[in-house]
């Protein structure tokens, strides 16, 4: 028992130190290499090179795996919403037995019967949000779609004294929106995938532990 306790200490060291990267849902894989391109029949020269050749009149915009594009995010989010409802019913019933000469129960005879009910409901609800980012982030090629759009993905890492910052984008590029200078709009990007997480003991600090969340799941209260 008592050399368990430094390998369970020195485990904890351990844990401490290894970087956890914040989980993803951008595109896979986030970086791709250039596909072998098949020119076996023009020999490589002094100044000719088959890997990375291409027609002379070709600009250089991305268009193969493993290229690269430059995209710039400016994104601007705002949203409102408001409503309210308002319901009301009411409803009245009076009832009497009248007095009657000849008629058993004649002491019920003058009694009256009143009832009434009223139901009224209003609720109101407002909800505004506003999100602003700016970033610019060189993305990889991972694949060439049947239709000629690329489909990129790409991630940024910035690391600080207090842990690290991850800057991932994803999305489907339309080479005709691409720039003579290899960028991107991120607002002409299809089904873009942006994300901005961190980690370090910052982010530990304000994120509930495994045992408070296990409580506020199960306690009925």
């Amino acid at each position: 028992m008592s050399r368990m306790i430094p390998l369970l200490a020195l485990a904890a060291m351990l844990a401490g130190c290894v970087t956890t990267v914040p989980p993803t849902a951008v595109h896979q894989p986030m970086t791709a290499r250039p596909e072998p391109r098949s020119l076996a029949a023009q020999p490589t020269g002094a100044i000719y090179n088959v890997a990375s050749a291409r027609p002379l009149f070709e600009d250089r915009r991305a268009r193969f795996v493993g290229d690269i594009i430059t995209i710039s995010v400016v994104e601007k989010v705002q949203a409102s919403k408001k409503s309210g409802t308002t319901a009301e019913r009411s409803q009245s019933l009076s009832a009497s037995v009248p007095s009657l000469t000849g008629t058993p129960f004649k002491g019920l005879g003058g009694l009256d019967a009143q009832a009434s009910s009223s139901n009224k409901f209003g609720g109101k609800g407002e909800n505004s949000s506003t999100a602003d980012f700016t970033s610019t982030i060189t993305v990889t090629v991972i694949e060439v779609l049947p239709n000629g759009n690329l489909l990129v993905s790409g991630e940024k890492q910035i690391g600080l004294k207090e842990g690290e910052e991850f800057v991932r984008f994803s999305g489907v590029v339309n080479p005709t929106t691409i720039t003579t200078a290899n960028t991107v709009q991120s607002t002409q990007v299809a089904d873009a995938r942006i994300e901005y997480k961190a980690n370090g003991f910052l982010d530990d600090a304000q994120a509930m532990g495994w045992l408070s969340r296990f409580f506020l799941s199960f306690l009925p209260i």
